[in-house]
Formats: structure tokens, sequence, C-alpha cells
């Protein structure tokens, strides 16, 4: 998942680049030990992409039972004239929002084979940190997003879905971004 200056080809200017620039700050600021899983299961096709990346993220889970919290870091895709920026403390940062997958449709209610026990733990921890966000960082966070599939959210009660900014930011408003959200997520987690 790139971005609009992103180097093709170099990973570490689009979404696996985001995340190690979170899990440093999550390290060395925070000083949660964090596990950065750089698999790309969409690179062919986006379809499917949860059901490749599964079997993996079950192998780490059961390979490092101390982990508490799982973050699934995406970018969105918008139209090519939506911006997602605003400014926090003067730095152009990319708005990101927390997505929820829901196991269920309006017209048919629960999807049997998308099972999550987890699905109103993970929805009150976004809510948690969308609320936390908006008290610190007003207008940084979009709308909570709800969607009928599961996305491997039912990995653990707090698995999070985030998708920063956009295929049309730069990767410096994405790495501002990391900063606030790293911030927001030691209020909320780190408690």
């Amino acid at each position: 998942e790139a971005f609009a200056d992103s180097v093709p080809g170099d990973v570490n200017t689009g979404i696996v680049g985001v995340g190690e620039c979170l899990t440093k700050i999550l390290t060395e600021q925070y000083g949660y030990r964090v596990l950065h899983n750089t698999g790309q299961y969409d690179v062919e096709t986006r379809d499917n992409a949860y059901s490749r990346a599964l079997p993996a993220v079950e192998q780490i889970l059961a390979e490092n039972p101390s982990i508490q919290v799982i973050i699934d870091l995406h970018r969105d895709e918008v139209a090519e004239e939506t911006k997602l920026v605003t400014d926090i403390q003067g730095r152009p940062t990319a708005r990101f929002m927390f997505f929820n997958g829901l196991s269920r449709t309006r017209k048919t209610g629960p999807i049997e084979y998308l099972h999550n026990p987890y699905i109103e733990d993970n929805l009150a921890l976004t809510l948690q940190l969308k609320l936390t966000c908006d008290q610190y960082y007003p207008g940084l966070a979009r709308n909570i997003y709800l969607k009928s599939l599961r996305y491997n959210l039912h990995l653990s009660p707090k698995a999070l879905l985030i998708e920063a900014g956009a295929q049309t930011n730069t990767l410096q408003e994405i790495l501002n971004t990391m900063e606030p959200l790293a911030n927001v997520l030691d209020t909320v987690v780190g408690g």
C-alpha cells in the first residue's frame, strides 16, 4: 500500500515503513515490546488477503502468547481529489480511521462461518480510542467504519484495524500521524 510520493518497489516508503515507524515510537518512547510482521498478503490481489494472512498471524500468536494487542495497519483508498489531512501541532498530518468487522449483514444477520467472539470488545476499544483521539487531537480520527466481514479481528479482544491516510497522502503526512496515534494507543491500552 503506497502513498502519493512512495518510491515504487520500496516498501519502506509505503505502509510497511509506516508500520516500522509506529513500532519504533511504541518501543522507544513508550517502552512496549512490539513484533512487527512485514508480511504482504495482498500483493497480487486484495481478494482473500485476510484469509492468506490468517495462518501467519495465528502462528505469531501461538509463538508469542504474551501478545495483548493486534494492530493491522493499512491505508485507505479514496477518490483522487480527497485529501485526508489535518494540522496537528503545526504539521500536516494524515487523518486515520478505526475499522471494525461485524461478522453480520443487515439483510441476513450473523455470518456464522465468520464467528467473532470479540466483536463487542473490539468495538468498545475503538470507541475508547476514537473518544480519546477526539479529546487530544480533534479532527485527526475519522468516523469508526463498520463493515460486514470480520477482517481477522476474531483473534483477540484487543484487535485493531487502522486505516492511516490514503493513497493521496504523502509519506511524511502519514509518518506525522504515528506519534499522535501511538500516544492515543498508550493512553487507552497502557492505561
